[in-house]
C-alpha cells in the first residue's frame, strides 16, 4: 500500500481524537517508505510519548536532534521524552538521565529565544531538583524572568510557581494575583485556587471561584465551590446548591463525573448531620462509579453514625 503526505494530515486527527495507537501504525507504516521525513519521525515519537513509550519516543526524538541540531523544539521535545523516562523509574536510575535532560533544554532554550515552552520546563526542572545535583531557585527565577520578558502572565505564573513551591505562600499570591489581572484566564484563576486549598484558607478560595465564574461562567466552577466547601465544612448550603446546578447543567466537557458531585453532596449532608440525605448521594455515586476507594469509605462513615 502507497502512503502519502496525506496520510501524516491524518494522524493530526487521530491525535485530536486520542487514537494514539491508530496514529502510530499509521505513521510507521509511512516511514517504511519515506524513512527520512522529519515530520513523520517527529509524529512517531509523539504518538509514543502520547502512549507513555518513554523509550521508544526517546529513539525518534534522537533521531532528530541527530539529523537536525539546531532545531530548538526537537532538543525541547528530546529533553522532555528523557525527563518523562526518569520520572517513570527509580530515583537512582533517574539520575542518569538529569544531565541529558537539562542539557537538551538548555539548547532548546539558547537555539529560540521565545521558546516559552522550554523555559517553563527549566524553570520546574531546577526548582525540583535537589541542589547537590544542580537544582536552584536562582536558576528557576532567572528563566521566569525570560518568560516574564516574553509574556507577562507565563512569568507571573512561573514565579507564582517558584515562591509556592518553595513554601512562600505570600509571594506566590502575589504573583498568581497579578496573573490574574494582567491574563485572567481560568488557569491563573486555578492556580491561586490550589494556593489557597493548600494553605487552608478555603474561605479566600470560594472567593477566588466565585470572581473566575464571574469572568468566565463555566460550570465546572460551581463543582469547585461544592469541593471546598465539603472538604472544609463552610458555607454548606451554598456548596450544595452549587453542586445541584452543576449536575443539572453536566456535560462531558465539565471533566468531573457526576458521581463526584453527589460524592461531595454526600459529605456536605454528612456535616449536617443529615445521614438520610447523605446516604441518598453516596449510594449514587457508588452506582455510577462503583471501583472509587473513597465513595465505599464515605458510605462505611456514614453508616457508622
Amino acid at each position: 500500500m502507497a502512503f502519502s503526505q496525506s496520510d501524516l494530515d491524518d494522524t493530526e486527527t487521530l491525535f485530536q481524537n486520542k487514537q494514539f495507537n491508530k496514529a502510530e501504525q499509521l505513521v510507521s507504516n509511512y516511514l517504511k517508505t519515506h524513512p527520512n521525513d522529519l515530520r513523520a519521525i517527529e509524529l512517531l515519537g509523539d504518538a509514543y510519548g502520547h502512549q507513555k513509550k518513554w523509550d521508544a519516543a526517546i529513539l525518534q526524538y534522537k533521531k532528530l536532534v541527530n539529523n537536525k541540531g539546531n532545531h530548538a523544539n526537537y532538543h525541547y521535545k528530546y529533553g522532555g521524552a528523557l525527563g518523562m523516562k526518569a520520572l517513570s523509574v527509580s530515583k537512582l536510575r533517574a539520575l542518569g538521565f538529569i544531565g541529558d535532560v537539562k542539557e537538551a533544554f538548555l539548547k532548546a532554550a539558547e537555539l529560540d529565544k521565545n521558546h516559552i515552552e522550554v523555559r517553563w520546563a527549566l524553570v520546574e526542572l531546577y526548582m525540583q531538583l535537589p541542589g547537590i545535583i544542580g537544582g536552584s531557585k536562582s536558576k528557576s527565577l532567572y528563566y521566569a524572568e525570560e518568560l516574564e520578558a516574553l509574556s507577562k502572565v507565563d512569568g507571573y505564573l512561573a514565579k507564582g510557581y517558584v515562591y509556592e513551591y518553595d513554601d512562600e505562600p505570600e509571594l506566590a499570591e502575589k504573583y498568581y494575583k497579578m496573573a490574574i489581572k494582567e491574563g485572567g484566564s481560568v488557569t491563573c484563576f486555578n492556580k491561586l485556587t490550589t494556593l489557597y486549598e493548600n494553605e487552608k484558607e478555603p474561605e479566600k478560595a470560594i472567593e477566588n471561584i466565585e470572581a473566575a465564574h464571574k469572568k468566565h461562567q463555566r460550570n465546572a466552577m460551581y463543582y469547585q465551590i461544592g469541593k471546598v466547601a465539603a472538604e472544609y465544612n463552610i458555607e454548606l448550603q451554598k456548596g450544595a446548591q452549587c453542586l445541584l446546578i452543576y449536575l443539572e447543567n453536566h456535560s462531558a466537557k465539565d471533566g468531573v463525573p457526576k458521581a463526584w458531585a453527589h460524592y461531595r453532596l454526600a459529605q456536605i449532608y454528612m456535616h449536617k448531620k443529615n445521614k438520610q440525605e447523605a446516604l441518598k448521594y453516596i449510594e449514587l455515586a457508588i452506582a455510577e462509579l462503583p471501583k472509587i476507594k473513597p465513595f465505599k469509605e464515605q458510605k462505611e462513615k456514614i453508616l457508622s453514625r
